[in-house]
Order: structure tokens, then C-alpha cells, then sequence
């Protein structure tokens, strides 16, 4: 069975570069264009997937390798083992048309990276993954398009002309 793998773009950045609120500003742009938009956080952590003392986590807690809740407009999935590949939560979200990363700033996929004055002082990601980085250090020598940290429209052009064939 063939899959259909959304465009993917990741947001990155050092720590507390301001990836999430970036992608709370970018994502509503995205959304006007008619896009169905979804995100993969990473997570550097062993995270708590759901609410302490919810029915969820307490049975997750005793024991199910499995949790999944749902209801008429929603549902997650909760397992308790690695993820296999990326590819295999991509195919998860074939259903969206782009995916936005938070974070993944070592991957492969392209990606505007964050760089914020106080917080970090270059680029961390490859260099050839770059479409552009969103930054208030107005001497930053950077080889790509340079955006204001706040410039989510710009940053919604960039994605949307770097997929324009694939989405």
C-alpha cells in the first residue's frame, strides 16, 4: 500500500530559541493558504504523554503496553516502546500536507532555524539543510534568507516555495 508523505519543514533552534511560539504564529498563516498542517515536537526527554491520575495514565501505570483514547472528534495513541523510523510516524500523518518539526535540528529535512540574541549566537544546523533563519542579530552572516523572529509570513512564503511542486 502506498503512503502519501507530507512536505516536512522543521523549525529549530537551540533551547529556548522560541521554536513553539513560532510555530503557534506560523501555523495559523499556513492554515489561511488552505494547508492541512501537522506537528511532531521532539523531545529530548522521557515525556509524561498524558495527565497524572487521568484513566489514561493510570492504566498506562499499571502495566498496558498500549493506551488509546478516544472520543467522537479525537484520539491518541500511547505506546510504550521506541518509535520504529520517522517515516513510520510520517505515514501516521498522511492525511496532512505539511508536517512543521519542532526541533530535529541534526536532521536532514529542511528547516528555518531560530537564532536569537542572549540564547545562541550562530547557526547549529547543517548549513545545507537551511531555507532560511529567523533571527534578531542583525550581523549574522548567514548564506540563506535572513527573517525577523517574528516574521511568519515571510517564513509561510519560504515553505510554501520550497514545496510549491509537492504540496
Amino acid at each position: 500500500m502506498h503512503h502519501h508523505i507530507p512536505a516536512v519543514v522543521a523549525i529549530s533552534g537551540v533551547k529556548n530559541s522560541g521554536k513553539t511560539t513560532f510555530l503557534e504564529h506560523l501555523i495559523p498563516v499556513l492554515r489561511e493558504t488552505g494547508l492541512h498542517v501537522g506537528v511532531i515536537k521532539h523531545d529530548g526527554h522521557t515525556f509524561v504523554p498524558d495527565v497524572p491520575e487521568t484513566d489514561s495514565f493510570r492504566l498506562r501505570k499499571s502495566g498496558a503496553e498500549a493506551v488509546a483514547v478516544v472520543s467522537s472528534q479525537r484520539w491518541m495513541l500511547i505506546k510504550e516502546k521506541p518509535l520504529p523510523d520517522m517515516d513510520f510516524l510520517l505515514e501516521q500523518m498522511e492525511d496532512m500536507d505539511l508536517l512543521l518539526l519542532e526541533g530535529f535540528k541534526d536532521s536532514q529535512w529542511p528547516k528555518i532555524e531560530l537564532v536569537r540574541n542572549g540564547v545562541s549566537q550562530a547557526c547549529v544546523c547543517p548549513c545545507h539543510t537551511l531555507l532560511a533563519v529567523a533571527t534578531d542579530i542583525t550581523d549574522l552572516s548567514v548564506n540563506v534568507p535572513k527573517i525577523p523572529l517574528d516574521g511568519y509570513r515571510q517564513a509561510a512564503q519560504l515553505i510554501l516555495e520550497s514545496f510549491h511542486k509537492k504540496i
